[in-house]
């Protein structure tokens, strides 16, 4: 097992992003040759491929994991319980404030992006790439910017996670966490922000009230998500598609 310390950890934060993007970019070549659900297979393959590279490299641990200090912040140590108003706290409280502060900052800093130029050129790309490349976009580095972006956010969420649990080793990440994390940006809507939030409910939340059926809790479940896929393929909670073209108009 490798411990590595001694570096702040706020940038730990912001460098697990930058890294995250960087090797994310290796992605870009094969991803431009990709659409839609297609594009995913791909980066869940580059996964698998990547996870095999951390194991047979000692340098970050190999199999064994490596050792990860708990997020300490202006002399706060988030890996201690603490105490509020006379009530005792876990530790994982102070993560989870963390994570959801992370959350908000994200949602803001999509949607102020959603409503700029910068939204509006990625949305169309998203939409229809015809129509896209007629009015100039140039959808090979709109691709890029996108998916660089959402690998930063992956990024700094993996760190608070390696410090939330103390230790992270390759098996922490299995193929089964790239279905579910699949699954929450399907059945959230792509381009629709607001829906992860049920969809991850549903994907994580549910199976685990649903203990007391269970052997029939997966099946259950399983067929909840074929009824919502079904009846709601947009998402559960559907945008109005923003066309490039409709907000020429309106402005």
């Amino acid at each position: 097992m490798v411990t590595h310390t001694g570096v702040p950890h706020l940038l730990v934060i912001v460098l697990s992003g930058l890294m995250a993007a960087g090797v994310g970019s290796l992605l870009i070549l094969p991803v431009l040759r990709t659409r839609g659900h297609y594009a995913a297979l791909v980066t869940i393959a580059f996964g698998l491929l990547f996870k095999t590279f951390i194991e047979v490299n000692n340098v970050l641990g190999g199999p064994q994991g490596l050792q990860v200090p708990g997020m300490q912040v202006f002399g706060l140590a988030f890996n201690d319980g603490f105490t509020l108003f006379g009530l005792d706290f876990s530790f994982y409280v102070s993560y989870a404030l963390l994570s959801l502060a992370i959350a908000a900052g994200v949602f803001v800093v999509v949607k102020a992006l959603e409503r700029s130029w910068i939204g509006l050129s990625m949305d169309v790309v998203r939409t229809d790439e015809t129509a896209a490349a007629t009015f100039g976009l140039h959808i090979a580095r709109w691709k890029v910017i996108a998916f660089m972006m959402g690998n930063f956010f992956a990024g700094i969420a993996g760190s608070v996670y390696a410090m939330l649990m103390g230790f992270i080793a390759p098996n922490n990440f299995t193929f089964a966490d790239s279905l579910l994390m699949l699954s929450i940006v399907i059945l959230g809507g792509l381009g629709n922000p607001l829906g992860l939030i049920p969809a991850a409910i549903i994907v994580l939340v549910l199976p685990e009230k649903l203990q007391f059926i269970q052997e029939y809790r997966y099946l259950f479940y399983g067929v909840l998500v074929i009824a919502i896929l079904l009846f709601r393929p947009d998402g559960l909670l559907p945008r109005k598609t923003r066309l490039f073209f409709q907000r020429g108009e309106k402005s």
